[in-house]
């Protein structure tokens, strides 16, 4: 590897990139192996906060995105956001981001009402994606969030996501299991 900073060579790259970037190429990029990314996006981490950026984490791929806090004045920045949500699109989502993965007859059976409309939404917006099939009749689609998600909500993992109380964790997988 050429004599350089590993921290400011990983930030570049991710912030030309633009998009996730799987570990593994990075590490490949780098001359690393993927062990050795960890120490690298701590620092990173610590780093882009002092500018305003966040180092987002979804499954194995990694992106550079603006902080929450400063989402107004990005939105500002390039005009009001494309599209809001509707109440039956936001509910399937957070459906889809507590319980991924989960099939549309689950989501369904949660809300009680067809959801097709809201997931065509959701993947329009690229907020959900399809991440394989279930085996079983029909193999039914299975969906899951994106890094896209992830960004737009300000979360640097899934599991940062507010908890869910209890008794409303056990009556979602209830309802959801009686499919």
């Amino acid at each position: 590897m050429e004599e350089r900073d590993p921290v400011a060579a990983l930030g570049a790259v991710l912030f030309a990139a633009g998009e996730p970037v799987a570990c593994e190429r990075l590490a490949a990029l780098l001359q690393l192996v993927p062990e050795e990314l960890e120490p690298l996006f701590a620092e990173l981490e610590h780093r882009a906060r002092t500018i305003g950026l966040v180092l987002l984490r979804h499954a194995d791929q990694v992106q550079l995105a603006t902080t929450p806090e400063l989402g107004s004045l990005i939105t500002r920045f390039f005009g009001s956001e494309s599209g809001r949500l509707s109440a039956a699109a936001l509910e399937t989502l957070a459906i889809v981001a507590y319980l991924q993965p989960v099939t549309r007859a689950e989501i369904e059976a949660i809300r009680g009402v067809d959801c097709s409309t809201a997931l065509q939404t959701l993947l329009a917006h690229g907020l959900i994606e399809p991440n394989g099939r279930r085996s079983g009749p029909g193999q039914p689609v299975e969906y899951g969030t994106t890094a896209l998600f992830l960004e737009r909500f300000g979360l640097t993992t899934l599991a940062a996501l507010p908890p869910l109380p209890a008794e409303l964790r056990e009556s979602l997988l209830a309802r959801r299991n009686t499919h």
